[in-house]
């Protein structure tokens, strides 16, 4: 199983055009919000299942702010993460992960793509695929393989 983890689209369609061959070969691609109306441009050359949250750019009333999935047997908790202080320290989603029991916990929101193993949970932001504030656009692929997981940002 092969996850596509995107955020922070904001709108810039050169942007979402050049991630359309980097997700092909993904199964299910989640968007962690900023903006999701970018969802409707996505659909253009991506046919598989996605799956999204709301961020702070986001108003639609239809679109959670988070989600959980259970996807390959793992548990993923899915936010944009504003509402969690994620610029500041993580200490939020690590009370959410725990209380929900997630393994995989994604997020958005700082623009800097970030992978974190702390207490048996994944914590992956993605980055930003339009506006990156730590280089290069990046998204996220995790691939879960027998209850093994491994996730890797990939800049383009």
């Amino acid at each position: 199983m092969h996850i596509g983890v995107i955020s922070d689209t904001h709108m810039v369609i050169s942007s979402i055009e050049r991630l359309e061959k980097e997700i092909k070969g993904v199964d299910v691609l989640i968007h962690l919000g900023d903006n999701v109306d970018d969802i409707a441009n996505i659909k253009k050359y991506y046919k598989g299942e996605i799956i999204n949250v709301k961020g702070n750019c986001d108003f639609s009333a239809s679109v959670p702010s988070d989600r959980f999935l259970e996807v390959g047997g793992k548990k993923i908790f899915l936010t944009h993460g504003h509402r969690y202080g994620v610029k500041e320290n993580l200490s939020g989603l690590r009370y959410k992960a725990l209380e929900t029991g997630a393994d995989i916990v994604l997020y958005g929101h700082t623009h800097i793509a970030k992978i974190d193993f702390e207490e048996g949970i994944w914590y992956i932001n993605p980055g930003s695929a339009s506006l990156p504030r730590d280089g290069d656009r990046s998204y996220a692929i995790i691939s879960i393989n027998k209850g093994n997981i491994e996730p890797k940002v990939i800049r383009f």
